[in-house]
């Protein structure tokens, strides 16, 4: 390694010195400035090119695009968090693992495996997560997978009906609110590894008839939808609360913050993200359908949201778990062909393990509720 492959290294392994702007163009803080100066590294067809003297007239391979070299290799290693499908092997009595399968215990739907504990002798059947429903696992999944995919509650009503499920469409509706809550306390607590550079946008949606704001912000490299929050109003809103709600999730505030020309965001990001010291957050604030800052990638999610919506007829109240179940899908269910068939969770490094990714959310949202309440108990 020569002395500006070294340096290179050192750069990229200290904080907030290389900022992506997007794919093909980053920032490489200057080393040897007193005052706060960045070089541009572009890529092109023959390769990283950097606007420093080093590379401009030396013609030669500088630290600065060694720096941007080693940060992509660092982002690859980021290592990832796995959420397992949960085998419980164990008695729900004592704890022993000396269990024997004996027997099915059947209802209207379906039919559940019990078990028998060798050690205690007792009988005890296993469905974590569904403990005292009538329809399946699979069949509470496969109705929340059609509902966030565009059907109506009544469609979905149908469709089960079709396999032999009869319940109504408010019972449908009854288990997207429970497993949407259930999994939002879960998810709150895992923090996706984004990159620097976030987008935010607003969009108007009918709420109970009146026209309202979902103001969202989004990762630009892994499109992880990061928050959410609905407004009244578009130009007097404060966004401070999306941009602080971001901020929370990914543990850490962006190098390049891309909008719209709303003042809202101006003012938002100057509360919350602006500092006099060095590195300061880059705000784009001209972002357009077309140009070299366009907001495509957020305008995509914001059709999203709008075909949702359209099926709905509008949503019936602010506080509707809609929003916050659909942004659940997008991020951990629905795999996006801008990322080669990725979730955005498992381009942020969280990959879920399992054939039914709902039914491995909701049992590892259910376990941890489970331990929260059992230490909260104990602490009482």
């Amino acid at each position: 390694m020569n002395v500006r492959e070294s340096s290179g290294k050192q750069i990229a392994e200290r904080p907030d010195q290389v900022k992506r702007i997007d794919e093909n163009w980053y920032q490489v803080r200057a080393q040897s400035l007193s005052y706060e100066s960045w070089y541009d590294v572009v890529l092109t067809e023959s390769g990283y090119a950097c606007d420093c003297p080093d590379n401009q007239w030396r013609k030669v391979k500088c630290k600065h695009i060694h720096a941007v070299e080693f940060s992509l290799q660092i982002r690859k290693q980021v290592q990832s968090i796995v959420i397992n499908q949960i085998e419980t092997n164990q008695c729900k009595f004592c704890n022993s693992t000396d269990i024997f399968k004996k027997g099915l215990r059947k209802n209207k739907t379906y039919s559940l495996q019990v078990y028998k504990c060798r050690t205690c002798n007792k009988k005890f059947s296993i469905n974590l997560g569904f403990e005292k429903m009538k329809a399946s696992p699979q069949v509470i999944t496969s109705a929340m997978q059609l509902y966030f995919t565009g059907e109506s509650l009544r469609n979905v009503q149908k469709f089960l009906e079709l396999q032999g499920v009869k319940i109504t469409h408010k019972t449908v509706w009854n288990w997207i609110r429970k497993y949407i809550g259930l999994m939002e306390s879960y998810l709150d607590k895992v923090t996706p590894q984004v990159s620097d550079k976030w987008r935010a946008d607003e969009l108007w949606i009918k709420i109970n008839g009146n026209m309202k704001y979902l103001f969202a912000m989004m990762d630009d490299e892994t499109r992880y939808w990061l928050a959410q929050e609905v407004a009244n109003t578009k130009h007097t809103h404060d966004v401070q609360n999306l941009f602080r709600k971001s901020r929370k999730v990914a543990g850490k505030k962006p190098m390049t913050l891309i909008t719209d020309g709303l003042h809202s965001y101006k003012e938002g990001y100057m509360k919350e993200y602006w500092t006099q010291h060095y590195p300061r957050t880059q705000h784009i604030h001209f972002a357009s359908i077309k140009g070299k800052h366009d907001n495509n990638k957020m305008e995509r999610m914001n059709g999203e949201v709008r075909d949702r919506e359209k099926v709905m007829r509008g949503l019936k109240k602010v506080d509707t778990p809609i929003l916050t179940g659909y942004q659940i899908f997008h991020n951990y269910i629905r795999p996006h062909e801008g990322l080669e068939g990725q979730t955005p969770s498992e381009a942020c490094g969280i990959k879920i393990e399992g054939d039914n990714k709902w039914i491995t959310l909701i049992q590892n949202a259910k376990v941890s509720k489970v331990n929260t309440d059992k230490i909260r108990g104990e602490v009482s």
